[in-house]
């Protein structure tokens, strides 16, 4: 029986994007390892024609009208068919060209694995700006909690689905990409590492409130550091 891999994409009009990301996805290579690809899209209600594009090109699209970036990964990860999810966004920069690469992790030794954007960055693929908001909430992760991982906030990640089954996953927002790095490095049944990938300029508008997204994410750490937040 083939081992079933999920990819979980959210979408809000990415209409420019979404065909370029869904077409890095190695399907073919994928299913000649034995794998039997899923491919997801969790779509926020898009106004233009991202879901049509998608659905175009094979991915079963679900609409996801309430808010919140996780939120959309909750959806998917309910949604997903796999024994093993990837994610990343719906906007070219994460290589999912590279998903054979990361799995062989996985069949290595590892649970979960996430990656460090910054290890192999494009020149333009992120502002001076965001990469300070991702060194302080990094930084915020190690002091507050001891993990050694060194980007917090990235959205690609590959992991064995069982996890989920063991760790606690509260936030709706964008706070849910350090959330699930948090509870996988520090759960003592995980085994989780971070690995270098390729960051590629996006394709499109760049859609995170910088200031207002950081402020509430560094909230969060300290919430989640004093347990105010819960299932």
């Amino acid at each position: 029986m083939s081992d079933r891999l999920s990819f979980v994409i959210p979408t809000l009009n990415e209409e420019r994007a979404i065909g370029p990301t869904l077409n890095t996805i190695p399907v073919e290579r994928l299913e000649e390892d034995g794998f039997e690809v899923d491919v997801l899209v969790i779509d926020g209600d898009s106004t233009d024609d991202t879901r049509q594009i998608a659905k175009d090109w094979g991915a079963r699209v679900i609409i996801e009208e309430r808010p919140g970036y996780g939120r959309a990964y909750k959806t998917g990860f309910q949604e997903a068919k796999g024994d093993i999810i990837v994610t990343g966004d719906a906007d070219a920069t994460y290589p999912f060209d590279l998903t054979p690469e990361l799995l062989s992790y996985l069949a290595a030794s590892s649970d979960f694995v996430t990656t460090n954007r910054f290890a192999q960055m494009e020149p333009d693929a992120m502002s001076p700006k965001h990469q300070f908001g991702n060194w302080v909430l990094s930084t915020g992760c190690k002091v507050l909690f001891g993990t050694g991982f060194a980007d917090s906030q990235s959205g690609m990640w590959v992991f064995k689905r069982e996890i989920l089954d063991k760790i606690v996953l509260t936030s709706d927002g964008m706070a849910f990409s350090e959330e699930i790095k948090l509870e996988a490095f520090r759960h003592p049944d995980v085994n989780a590492i971070e690995v270098g990938i390729p960051f590629r300029e996006r394709i499109g508008e760049i859609k995170l409130e910088a200031w207002q997204d950081g402020f509430r994410n560094f909230a969060f750490l300290f919430k989640k550091r004093l347990g105010l937040h819960t299932r």
